[in-house]
């Protein structure tokens, strides 16, 4: 048995480096207080760090990314000295990174008590993604092996596409991890419904971390509605709907944890003795036409 916990992240304005970093760390103090062992942050958490930049340049779309990347690698450094002294796992949500060949990639790192242990890029894009902010698609898929199990790391709208966690459970995966941002309720449930029937599918637990409430100064983290939750697939010994646990509203005031408890191996066990072998089931049908 394991204790997880996802937070509807609330994108709140921090302008200089050490209110931002109290608050980091006393959010996820808050976390680990109640047992967390894994703590997840949604997609796009890292760029709160705009919020330390001036005004013109974090109100503007494209500015705001190339503005905090002298950020990142002190954000980095203090996440993983946050996950160091609590003892935890924590996927801190993500953050457009320039790499190398000069295109932008919307990255999520994972830490653990040792410290980093790599990290894992969006492979599909949003339209507003690709269309008006200019960020380019990763590649591959990742399995990280963690004292808790084997975790995969899927965000946000990658959870809309079947065989990106196909891949990753045929990897050992047992978790995956879904931050997530959307802007609308019709967004919230693509993402949503996407990661139950991931769950359903693989036959794995996904757990989702969405940003919520509203964020005027900042163009790409405006509006932000979601809640957090965790699903597995309905069988023996789950939940019959499938839902582990799920935050009671979507607009929150401030940042809400979600915390409770997964028993993977519970999880696993479904896979052999449970009422349908979806995972075993998928290859045989998969190439068919009629």
């Amino acid at each position: 048995m394991i204790r997880v916990a996802a937070c509807q992240y609330a994108i709140e304005l921090h302008e200089h480096w050490d209110v931002y970093a109290a608050h980091l760390e006393g959010l996820c103090a808050e976390a680990a207080q109640q047992g967390g062992q894994l703590l997840l942050l949604p997609e796009y958490a890292g760029l709160v760090l705009s919020g330390q930049l001036p005004v013109a340049e974090r109100g503007d779309l494209k500015a705001c990314i190339a503005g905090i990347q002298p950020l990142i690698a002190p954000w980095l450094a203090l996440c993983e000295g946050i996950a160091r002294r609590l003892g935890v796992y924590l996927q801190p949500g993500s953050v457009p990174v320039l790499d190398a060949d000069g295109y932008y990639r919307n990255r999520a790192w994972l830490f653990g008590p040792e410290g980093r242990l790599g990290h894992q890029d969006k492979l599909m894009m949003t339209r507003f993604e690709r269309e008006q902010w200019g960020i380019s698609a990763g590649q591959g898929v990742r399995v990280f092996d963690t004292a808790l199990g084997r975790l995969g790391i899927l965000i946000c709208y990658d959870n809309e596409f079947p065989l990106l966690a196909r891949t990753l459970a045929e990897g050992g995966a047992d978790l995956i991890l879904a931050p997530s941002c959307t802007d609308t309720v019709a967004g919230y449930h693509r993402v949503r419904i996407g990661a139950q029937a991931r769950a359903l599918e693989n036959q794995v637990a996904v757990l989702q971390s969405p940003t919520v409430g509203l964020a005027a100064w900042s163009p790409a983290l405006d509006e932000n509605i979601g809640k957090a939750g965790l699903f597995v697939p309905p069988d023996h010994g789950m939940p019959e709907d499938g839902v582990i646990a799920q935050s009671a509203s979507m607009m929150p005031e401030g940042s809400r944890w979600l915390v409770c408890d997964i028993d993977l191996e519970q999880v696993r066990r479904v896979r052999q003795q449970g009422q349908v072998f979806t995972r075993r089931d998928w290859p045989e049908q998969f190439d068919r036409v009629v």
